[in-house]
């Protein structure tokens, strides 16, 4: 049973139970969304009595709380027992246009495998640079999120389910937003960070 857990799944899998979540969330009359449990925690914590926008009727919410502490269970159980030992299979162009930042690749990395470059994401190598870029990178989330009144998942998901046109606005900024950030953003970023 753990090698059918650890082994690759088809992407049809994933698609099948998300669509089976938002039938579910649908039929409750709910909207799926990660980014509206900051509000949530934020009005828990009693930010209303400074601001409007955090008065909400939280427990209301409790639900939506229980999907991210299950995300966060559920990817530390899979991290941590789940694992599956053979290398991130990333293509050969990828390990090319990350070797020309130099940056190894997951696979070829001194610490054995993992899913990411550690000389992005190892908190063991954390200097300045590294905490400019969380800091810097968080905020800006944080703004486009609210900005565009939810995070990828809710408008991605829930809002193209509902067929909600400012949904489709959003995941098409999305998408050029994601692609002008890989093809020229990062890359000159990249030369500054490594």
């Amino acid at each position: 049973m753990l090698d059918i857990i650890q082994g690759p799944w088809h992407w049809a899998v994933s698609g099948l139970l998300i669509s089976g979540v938002m039938f579910a969330l649908l039929y409750a009359g709910k909207e799926f969304g990660v980014s509206a449990n900051l509000r949530t925690m934020c009005s828990m914590a009693g930010a209303g009595k400074h601001a409007d926008f955090f008065k909400i009727d939280w427990k209301a919410q409790r639900w939506n709380l229980l999907f991210v502490g299950g995300a966060v269970i559920g990817g530390f159980l899979a991290t941590t027992f789940l694992t599956n030992p053979e290398p991130v299979a990333i293509s050969s162009a990828t390990e090319n246009w990350l070797t020309t930042l130099s940056i190894d690749t997951p696979s070829s990395g001194e610490q054995g495998g993992g899913y990411v470059p550690h000389e992005l994401f190892s908190l063991t190598e954390m200097g300045w640079k590294q905490l400019a870029f969380l800091l810097v990178g968080g905020f800006l989330i944080g703004f486009g999120t609210r900005w565009a009144g939810g995070c990828t998942s809710g408008h991605a998901i829930s809002g193209l389910s509902n067929l909600q046109v400012p949904s489709l606005v959003a995941v098409v900024g999305f998408f050029i937003g994601g692609l002008l950030m890989t093809w020229l953003v990062l890359p000159a970023l990249l030369g500054i960070y490594v």
